[in-house]
């Protein structure tokens, strides 16, 4: 059977990059034995560029992809984009040996108007054209907004059926989160996929007092709000039937992300999801 590779989403780490740096996070990274990461939410200066690219040679880690938006989250918002900073962003997928990019999600002032959201599409699928001239693919990373419903169909089904060249990057705990079921949106998306977040889904414990119980609304709030981010195999998710659906429908890397670690240090839960998944038979996608 063909094989994936695990790496990690490095937004879990940005912590740790502010203290400790690229080059010593890569190597805690590789000393946990992973060799593939996505960048996001690490600044992309020209010294953490060079520091990806030095750490990336010397523990034998992949970039598997880097991160940009098309546009800013708000209007007036700082930070790189596609549409202002593309040559920039194509010279660093360049440095490091890079062909995915990946928008981490819709701008905030788009979501749920349709108008806007086809513009937003049209403009991705254009961005993909072009990054595609230079050999980058172009994916969108999805949260649970996309199963929001327009005249009966998922925002993202919209997506999908109104482009060619964009890809998607599937992340299982928020299409779990969305009421779907991921495995049967993986194959739905079937050759459109080569990037998958490996997120498992946990119902947290109820932590209730006396004064929440004199409080019917304070109970129902701690009540209706139990999901928590899982280190992958602690959760509910089926993850064996998950990555063989990623694996058959085209997935490449198989990147973990935890969003919340509830006080836990983030290379330990790394170290918690890497080891269940080398006893679930995946130690040679290391």
């Amino acid at each position: 059977m063909r094989k994936g590779k695990i790496g990690v989403q490095m937004m879990m780490l940005k912590g740790k990059v502010e203290e400790l740096g690229v080059y010593e996070t890569m190597r805690r990274l590789n000393q946990l034995g992973y060799r593939a990461v996505e960048v996001s939410q690490i600044p992309m200066t020209e010294e953490n560029v060079l520091e990806f690219r030095r750490a990336s040679e010397d523990f034998d880690i992949e970039i598997a992809a880097l991160s940009a938006p098309l546009e800013p989250m708000l209007p007036g918002m700082g930070g790189e984009t596609l549409n202002n900073n593309f040559d920039k962003i194509v010279s660093d997928c360049k440095t490091l040996n890079c062909r995915y990019l990946r928008i981490g999600m819709l701008p905030l002032n788009k979501m749920s108007d349709k108008n806007k959201i086809m513009a937003f599409i049209n403009d991705a699928e254009a961005m993909a054209v072009r990054l595609a001239e230079r050999g980058i693919e172009l994916y969108y990373h999805t949260h649970h907004i996309e199963f929001q419903k327009y005249d009966g169909e998922y925002l993202l089904d919209m997506m999908k059926n109104n482009t060619s060249k964009l890809g998607f990057e599937l992340d299982v705990h928020w299409i779990q989160r969305a009421g779907e079921n991921p495995v049967k949106i993986i194959e739905q998306y079937r050759d459109r996929i080569a990037l998958l977040h490996l997120k498992d889904y946990r119902i947290g414990k109820l932590d209730v007092g006396e004064e929440d119980l004199k409080d019917m609304g304070q109970f129902f709030g701690k009540f209706t709000n139990l999901i928590e981010f899982a280190e992958v195999g602690e959760g509910n998710l089926d993850i064996n039937a998950v990555i063989h659906a990623g694996l058959k429908s085209g997935a490449q890397y198989f990147l973990i992300e935890q969003d919340d670690t509830y006080g836990k240090d983030s290379f330990d839960c790394l170290k918690i999801s890497g080891d269940n998944l080398r006893k679930l038979g995946y130690s040679d996608w290391f």
